[in-house]
């Protein structure tokens, strides 16, 4: 489910002339994880980062579940390509299907996201937007 989320993200033009440091799926954003995400000088590019938190059951299914998707926004300073970024990720996103290859997903819904944050260890700003996918596990 994640390279089918990351898959649509990266597909959009729109999106990705906003994250000119990519769509990550590391463990976190850092030079020597995501070495795509920086600049010549190792400044942060405007670039997002998806994580999966969690799966867990739920009905009408015995093999239904709740998948939460976790997309954080970065860059250098400012938020004006985190709004943009983030705006795009949910139109790209909220209401929608994607189809992994294993399994299969009925409807991702954005629940929430956290605005105007900083990331104290990258030294730049931050947003966080939460989805929550229903799923059919393998």
């Amino acid at each position: 489910m994640r390279a089918a989320v990351k898959a649509v993200l990266e597909g959009d033009g729109t999106l990705m002339a906003i994250l000119t440091g990519g769509v990550h799926t590391k463990a976190e954003i850092s030079r020597q994880e995501t070495p795509t995400a920086f600049d010549a000088n190792g400044e942060i590019e405007p670039c997002a980062l998806l994580k999966v938190e969690s799966v867990t059951p739920v009905r009408p299914y015995r093999h239904s579940a709740r998948m939460f998707l976790t997309l954080y926004w970065y860059e250098r300073s400012g938020y004006d390509n985190i709004e943009a970024a983030r705006e795009r990720g949910y139109t790209l996103l909220h209401r929608t299907c994607v189809s992994p290859s294993t399994g299969s997903c009925w409807e991702i819904v954005h629940s929430g996201d956290v605005l105007d944050q900083e990331d104290q260890a990258l030294g730049c700003s931050l947003a966080v937007s939460r989805f929550v996918a229903t799923i059919m596990r393998a």
